[in-house]
């Protein structure tokens, strides 16, 4: 679809880096054999979750949708009545 933004928002890009770092963190303290650090990263994971949904409902997600957007998105392609020609090279 080439309306599409495939989600690039402060809210998701923030959401998403925030989880990213989480999981990093969290594999590091497994590789260390430290179960409070581990559980720490996984903390921060799910507060990557809430911030990115915190900021969404700021207004810094996706736009919602507006019935025109619906209506164009759900209606079959109109077809036209002329035949296609084929292109040739001089």
């Amino acid at each position: 679809m080439a309306g599409s933004s495939h989600g690039h928002t402060p809210a998701a890009w923030t959401g998403v880096t925030i989880s990213f770092i989480g999981f990093c963190i969290a594999g590091v303290f497994m590789v260390a054999a430290n179960p409070v650090g581990f559980w720490g990263g996984i903390a921060v994971v799910f507060l990557g979750g809430i911030v990115g949904g915190a900021m969404k409902a700021a207004g810094l997600g996706m736009p919602k949708e507006t019935e025109a957007q619906v209506r164009a998105r759900t209606q079959p392609a109109t077809v036209t009545a002329q035949p296609a020609t084929a292109q040739t090279s001089a």
